[in-house]
C-alpha cells in the first residue's frame, strides 16, 4: 500500500493523531511520530525549527526504507511538510495541509506567542495545561512551550518559506481550512494554494481549528480522495 504520514501540529504529539490512522489504515500505510521534544520524546536538539523537524521526518523516512511518501500535517505539520515539498520534490508526492499558519512577521509572531505563556495557561486553562503535562511527559510542557515560542518568534524574523517558494514545489497540493478558524486566515490560504503550481483548497464547514474538534470522517474521506 502507498505510504502516508501524518504530521502534528506545535505543542502537539502523535497521539493526537491516531483516530485519523485508524480511519486511514486500510488504504494506506500510515506512519506517526512525535518531532524533537514532544510526546515525550527526547529534546535532541536546543532549537526547535522547521527546519530540524523536516529533518527529523527524513531521518524517519531514510530509517523505515521509505522513497516516496504522501505527507497529511496538521497546522504547524502542515507547514514542515510544504518546506519538504519545496527542499525535497523527489520524496514528496502529495501534501495535504490543515488550518496551516503560512504568513509570519514580527507582528503576528508575537501575536501567536501571547497564546503560549505556560503561567497564564496553568492558572486559566488548568484542564489543557493537564493535558499538555500528560502529552509530553516526562519532559516539561512549559519548555515545549517556551522553544515553540523561540520558534515562532524566528519565524516572524524570517519566514522559512517566502511566496516564490511555493512556486516552485511540483507535489500536488491540497489546503484545508476550518471556516471557523481564528486562528489562519482564508486569505493567506488561498494566497498560497494561488502561487502553487498545483494547489487545491477546500473549506471544512463548522470546523474551528483544534483538531480534537475536527471530524475525522470527513477529513479522511477527503484526504483518500485526494490522495487515491
Amino acid at each position: 500500500m502507498e505510504n502516508l504520514l501524518l504530521l502534528h501540529g506545535a505543542i502537539g504529539a502523535k497521539d493526537q493523531l491516531e483516530s485519523l490512522a485508524e480511519r486511514l489504515s486500510d488504504k494506506y500505510t500510515v506512519h506517526t511520530f512525535s518531532f524533537d521534544g514532544h510526546g515525550g520524546m527526547p529534546f535532541m536538539a536546543e532549537n526547535f525549527s522547521i527546519p530540524l523537524f523536516a529533518e527529523e521526518v527524513l531521518t524517519y523516512l531514510n530509517d523505515n526504507s521509505i522513497s516516496s511518501v504522501s505527507i497529511f500535517g496538521y497546522s504547524m505539520g502542515g507547514y514542515v511538510a510544504m518546506y519538504l515539498a519545496r527542499h525535497q520534490p523527489t520524496v514528496i508526492d502529495r501534501v495535504i495541509t490543515l488550518a496551516t499558519k503560512f504568513e509570519w512577521n514580527e507582528t503576528i509572531a508575537a501575536k501567536e506567542i501571547k497564546m503560549l505563556d505556560a503561567d497564564i495557561i496553568q492558572e486559566k486553562l488548568p484542564a489543557f495545561a493537564a493535558q499538555l503535562a500528560k502529552r509530553h511527559s516526562p519532559n516539561d510542557w512549559k519548555l515545549v512551550l517556551e522553544k515553540t515560542k523561540n520558534m515562532m518568534l524566528q519565524l516572524g524574523e524570517k519566514n522559512a518559506l517566502l511566496p516564490e517558494d511555493y512556486k516552485l514545489i511540483a507535489s500536488t497540493c491540497l489546503l484545508l481550512l476550518g471556516e471557523n478558524d481564528k486562528m489562519i486566515t482564508k486569505e493567506e490560504t488561498i494566497a498560497v494554494q494561488q502561487a502553487l503550481p498545483h494547489g487545491e483548497y477546500r473549506s471544512l464547514p463548522g470546523t474551528p481549528h483544534p483538531i480534537e474538534q475536527v471530524n475525522m470522517d470527513i477529513l479522511a474521506s477527503l484526504i483518500t480522495e485526494f490522495v487515491s
